[in-house]
């Protein structure tokens, strides 16, 4: 059984509070796109000689991937502590890069969760797979559904939200992503904890020309004072005719959202990834 676990952007991401567990409270909205990478389980041969119970390969954009204790293993393994899972292999195809705050790893867990529940019928609900995912990653419950949500809490706590068609409807969304991986938790260190002007779930029903002054993601400061070259593809997106571009989660995939297909991306950022995907 096969299936296409898909990324997400953050639209706007404010960092509201400190927990008392150290963690922080957060607002965004979790927006999916069609970047996708493949998933595919296949029961095991009784008579295969593997110790584990969970055989991943992963191939194409896997370089900086590590096989061992991924979260698709991961997923396996906490669902076979209630479930009696047979011994499967796992496939799983990269294209959505990592560290780039675009949920890669936690949407092969969510969907990983999905999969195992509808091959192996664990009459899993939704609420069910949600709350398994929440405990592999802080956005790994959104990918269950993978529908516009606004999130708050750590990331886990989800209302279904939809933009207006007119926002985005015939846009394109161009992703660079260059070869910078941020530490999620000196992201975290150097952030500055406040409310927001205006909530990211109302600003993101304005037309998406309003969002450059008021939609902010609060990781940016620090980053980009980490990270020069981040701001500077940011503002090249803009130049390049964008009528929103931000980064996305703590980074360092920066994104551009146009109203016509961009053209030349690929030459302009030669030194990283990118695409240009229709949304």
């Amino acid at each position: 059984m096969i299936t296409f676990p898909c990324a997400k952007i953050n639209l706007g991401l404010n960092v509201v509070g400190v927990r008392p567990d150290g963690y922080h409270n957060i607002e965004t909205v979790f927006f999916p796109i069609p970047l996708h990478d493949t998933l595919e389980i296949t029961r095991m041969d009784e008579q295969f000689p593997s110790d584990n119970p969970c055989d991943l390969k992963i191939t194409g954009m896997a370089l900086d991937v590590q096989e061992d204790n991924n979260l698709v293993i991961q997923a396996y393994h906490l669902l076979a502590k209630d479930f009696p899972l047979p011994r499967i292999h796992a496939h799983l195809y990269k294209k959505i890069p990592s560290q780039a705050g675009l949920g890669g790893g936690s949407s092969d867990a969510a969907f990983m969760i999905r999969l195992l529940n509808e091959q192996f019928k664990l009459n899993l609900t939704t609420a069910d797979m949600e709350q398994y995912a929440a405990q592999l990653g802080a956005d790994c419950a959104f990918f269950i559904t993978a529908k516009p949500s606004f999130a708050t809490g750590i990331g886990d706590q989800l209302v279904p939200t939809e933009l207006p068609k007119r926002n985005l409807e015939g846009c394109y969304l161009a992703l660079i992503k260059p070869d910078i991986a941020v530490s999620t938790k000196d992201a975290y260190a150097k952030i500055e904890v406040k409310q927001p002007a205006k909530c990211c779930r109302d600003i993101i029903v304005q037309p998406v020309e309003t969002w450059k002054n008021e939609l902010l993601n609060d990781f940016e400061i620090p980053v980009f004072k980490l990270y020069p070259k981040l701001k500077h593809i940011k503002e090249q997106l803009y130049q390049q005719g964008a009528v929103y571009a931000a980064m996305s989660g703590s980074g360092s995939t920066i994104y551009g959202i146009f109203k016509k297909e961009p053209q030349g991306i690929s030459q302009l950022f030669d030194d990283c990834f990118t695409t240009v995907l229709p949304l």
